[in-house]
């Protein structure tokens, strides 16, 4: 990094600019790989989309709280909403037959296959949170993008994803054994013994690949968006090495559990969940390295500085241009599909959740167009999935808790407490207020929000209880949770000193 000190420096004291900046970076990058390693890793019981999108809120506020502390609220949280929903984009791809060609039983010893899964973990990581860097970098990157050319924009990207399915993830038709020439997931020439009970998963990643290459051209040439093009990089890098050596990890132990049997490992590994610990590894490294590219390229942040009073006539920045009115119908439409697409069948919301890009067109353009949309996005809407998952597996599936007990303490309270913070958000963002004195209480909440929930989906595995394998990622949780908890207090009390991008909390 280039010290902001145009004198040189002196050999007693040394250059103390950049001495605060690198150690700024640093607790930068640390803190947003905890969120990313606690947000995935919790991810893991969830699943899909909507899981996906713990990761993106945590690491997206993190990077907003860190480097941009003194920008206008509501911007900030416009750009933590669409990074929180382009992160889920990903979560329509299978890939755990893909992992399964680096660690099941048949496919041990065998090196051709490990490669090879291990790049297809590549391919799919890095469309996976290229998606996440792309629209934080169009949330930061100070260019004006409207709801109607987002809306054709995530159009275009759709009829992209479809194309990309046809040129590289087709044919496929496991019943006559025809598959595409580029596959990741099991096939009869790594298990040659199976027969129609392998079932070849659908792949969609070259749909995906040809949505974000679309994008990432349409944002850096036709919108000069310097900072969104180069984020997407970024984001592509973190998730194509952060989910291969997440997986070595379980494969190592799959391939060579005695190394991890014997001697001072052995009482960890005996209790060690190794497929969340792939997960928590992935979300560590992608955290970190997004963080790192955004602390690269801070430069290129944007973001105008908080004014300190309400704009005239009441309108929150960025002049949002949607009546308040479909606001709340493009909430209750979005929620009902996701909803029921959840937990029951319906074709029109399976159709909403088959297809990420679709299930990200809503959130996007409400984002821009609204005001509401983005304090909505990154509380309720990401929290109503996670806590209906949690009553259902605690309530319903497992009988943990009566339905009612249930009801109380994973839905109505959890919502409550977002509900109400929302509204004081949006207030505080239509009164001009920093990034800091906002997002960073928010960012305390849904850190504690997400970590109780996935304790009770872990059935509470106290550490000074007989350990299970939950406990030592529950306990690792609790640490990136108190991190996140310090950075966020020290945020907010410091009232975000400094201005713009190019200042940084001092660590």
């Amino acid at each position: 990094m280039r010290p902001e000190s145009t004198h040189p420096p002196t050999p007693e004291t040394g250059d103390l600019s950049e001495h605060r900046r690198m150690v700024s970076v640093f607790w930068t990058v640390l803190l947003s790989a905890m969120a990313g390693g606690m947000g995935w890793g919790i991810r893991g019981q969830y699943g899909h989309e909507t899981g996906a999108m713990i990761a993106g809120l945590l690491v997206t506020l993190v990077l907003v709280v860190r480097l941009c502390p003194e920008a206008d609220a509501f911007l900030g949280a416009r750009a933590c909403a669409w990074g929180t929903i382009a992160i889920g984009i990903g979560g329509s791809m299978t890939y755990g037959q893909t992992l399964g060609l680096t660690q099941n039983a048949p496919v041990i010893g065998n090196h051709a296959a490990l490669a090879w899964g291990l790049l297809g973990t590549a391919v799919k990581g890095g469309a996976w949170i290229g998606f996440g860097g792309l629209f934080l970098g169009m949330g930061l990157g100070g260019v004006r993008y409207r709801p109607r050319e987002l809306l054709l924009a995530i159009l275009a990207a759709l009829g992209l994803f479809f194309l990309g399915v046809w040129l590289l993830n087709s044919p496929y038709d496991p019943a006559a054994r025809r598959l595409p020439a580029i596959y990741f997931s099991s096939t009869w020439q790594w298990f040659p013994e199976s027969g129609p009970e392998l079932r070849p998963r659908w792949e969609v990643w070259g749909g995906l690949w040809l949505a974000l290459v679309g994008l990432a051209l349409w944002v850096g040439w036709g919108r000069r968006d310097r900072l969104a093009w180069r984020m997407a990089l970024w984001g592509v890098l973190g998730g194509a090495l952060g989910f291969p050596l997440g997986q070595c990890l379980q494969a190592g132990h799959a391939w060579h559990p005695e190394w991890f049997d014997r001697g001072w490992l052995a009482p960890l590994s005996a209790h060690l969940n190794w497929w969340n610990l792939m997960e928590t590894t992935f979300g560590f490294v992608w955290g970190g390295l997004v963080a790192l590219g955004l602390c690269w390229h801070r430069r290129l942040i944007q973001l105008p500085a908080a004014s300190g009073e309400a704009p005239r006539g009441g309108n929150a920045p960025g002049n949002p241009e949607a009546p308040a009115t479909w606001e709340w119908i493009w909430l209750a439409v979005h929620l009902t599909l996701v909803v029921v697409g959840e937990f029951a069948s319906w074709w029109v919301s399976d159709l909403y959740m088959d297809y990420s890009l679709v299930l990200a067109l809503i959130p996007i353009v409400a984002v821009a167009a609204g005001r509401w949309w983005p304090w909505l996005l990154l509380l309720p809407v990401t929290l109503i999935p996670i806590a209906g998952k949690t009553l259902q597996s605690l309530a319903f599936d497992n009988a943990v808790i009566s339905p009612f007990a249930g009801v109380v303490w994973y839905v109505v309270l959890p919502l409550t407490w977002v509900i109400a913070a929302t509204w004081w958000a949006a207030r505080q963002g239509r009164q001009g207020t920093r990034a800091a004195v906002v997002l960073a209480p928010v960012l305390l909440l849904v850190t504690w929000a997400y970590f109780g929930l996935n304790f009770a989906f872990f059935r509470y595995p106290w550490p000074w209880q007989p350990w299970t394998i939950r406990t030592p990622h529950a306990l690792f949780f609790f640490l990136c949770a108190v991190c996140l908890s310090v950075a966020c207090v020290r945020a907010w009390r410091s009232k975000a000193p400094g201005a713009g991008s190019d200042r940084e909390i001092r660590s």
